[in-house]
């Protein structure tokens, strides 16, 4: 008897394990700005401009052209990290 309900117990947690979650509980994703996708890099010790340019420089490789003329011309990290991101990112295409 005792093999028995061991048995039982033992199938039971089986089962229990495989059971299936309901439909509401998948995980939920961060939301991003809607403004520009993140590029797929670790951008982490540069400077804001090198990021904003990178970021900007990417989403230009992907088709919609997006550059502060100005600040490209001005501001030398800007430019790098523009230049850098569209690189990256037309050879990811």
């Amino acid at each position: 008897m005792r093999t028995a309900t061991r048995s039982l117990l033992i199938a039971t947690m089986f089962c229990a394990g495989c059971a299936m979650q309901p439909r509401g509980s998948e995980p939920s994703r961060p939301s991003r700005p809607s403004q520009a996708a993140q590029p797929p890099v670790n951008l982490s010790g540069y400077s804001p401009a090198f990021k904003q340019g990178y970021t900007d420089g990417c989403a230009s490789a992907r088709g919609s052209m997006r550059r502060d003329e100005g600040r490209y011309r001005s501001d030398n990290d800007y430019m790098m990290g523009w230049s850098d991101g569209r690189s990256v990112c037309q050879n990811r295409r």
